[in-house]
């Protein structure tokens, strides 16, 4: 299952208490304090991992509390550290405090982190306390209480490529004969509900990261049917992928409702490179001229995933444009 947004509460741990504590040694009775410091808190920490896909892992777990820091010592030995507790999280996860909605990290990078509760600051101990005038000091301090809050995961798919298109457009057919990803497919629309991820290699060890976005639909970007579900993974796709049946009655008003729905969303999205692809071009008869297409004003390629007619050219196409975009 897909997960793409969680709410969780985080508890980082509290510090550890300063102890109070004098030298006691042979023909040394009365030594000065020796009362360590307490250790910190544990952090809670989110670390991005290229090896996972949703946040399927922390979905049912809803709160996290780290362990405390360990009391000092005599001797002026500090307590031990309270273990941190990492996170892990794919790459494109949007960590947010739900009391003001502030973003706290945006992790793009793999092994990046972000520490989003500190551990509490251990408790002085006595022997820190001593003073000319006070030279064996009972006094000592707790632990600080570590931060916390209630904090909202959001995953955006981070891709190279990102198909948009209709329902049934073809995009997951595409994405099955291009890589070895294996997206639902079907003949009826909404087969997929969820994106999937591919890789495509197309030169030795060169490879780019093809996102199927689930279909749209026209007011997708007020919220209409999943909309605001599906079109939030496209804002991280760097090259954005129009792909229109061959079959579609009228292309050209595709097109426009297509790209006015991501505009809706996000104005950013027009400022992004594109492809328009004219997908399933094995079911149209040869020997019969596609009227439909005559007045689509953009240039477009023709692809067929059942035959893999086409599909090198936009391969190369999609490479020249990541490489320039890089």
């Amino acid at each position: 299952m897909f997960i793409d947004f969680t709410k969780v509460e985080l508890i980082a741990g509290k510090g550890g208490r300063g102890a109070v504590s004098f030298r006691r040694e042979k023909y040394i009775p009365k030594g000065g304090p020796d009362g360590g410091n307490g250790g910190r808190g544990g952090h809670i920490i989110f670390k991005a991992d290229d090896n996972l896909r949703t946040l399927q892992d922390i979905r049912y777990r809803k709160i996290y509390k780290a362990e405390n820091g360990k009391p000092g010592g005599k001797n002026n030995r500090s307590g031990k550290f309270g273990e941190d507790i990492i996170i892990k999280v794919p790459l494109g996860t949007i960590i947010r405090k739900v009391s003001d909605h502030k973003v706290i990290a945006d992790l793009t990078i793999h092994g990046e982190e972000c520490i989003a509760c500190n551990g509490g600051i251990g408790g002085r101990g006595n022997s820190r306390f001593k003073t000319s005038t006070n030279q064996t000091p009972r006094k000592h301090q707790s632990g600080i209480d570590g931060e916390s809050g209630h904090f909202e995961i959001e995953l955006k798919v981070l891709a190279d490529v990102g198909l948009v298109g209709f329902p049934n457009a073809g995009k997951s057919t595409l994405l099955a004969r291009l890589s070895s990803a294996k997206p639902k497919i079907a003949g009826y629309p909404f087969t997929t509900l969820e994106p999937y991820l591919g890789i495509i290699k197309y030169e030795e060890y060169k490879s780019f990261v093809m996102a199927d976005i689930p279909g749209l639909i026209e007011g997708a970007s007020s919220g209409k049917g999943l909309g605001h579900q599906f079109l939030k993974h496209i804002e991280r796709n760097r090259v954005l992928l129009y792909l229109i049946d061959a079959l579609d009655e009228n292309p050209l008003n595709t097109f426009d409702i297509l790209k006015q729905e991501l505009i809706n969303f996000n104005p950013d999205l027009t400022f992004k490179p594109f492809l328009i692809c004219r997908s399933k071009i094995d079911t149209i008869d040869e020997n019969v001229t596609n009227e439909n297409w005559t007045d689509f004003e953009h240039p477009y390629m023709d692809i067929s995933s059942v035959t893999g007619e086409g599909l090198n050219k936009l391969i190369l196409n999609i490479s020249k444009m990541i490489q320039h975009e890089l």
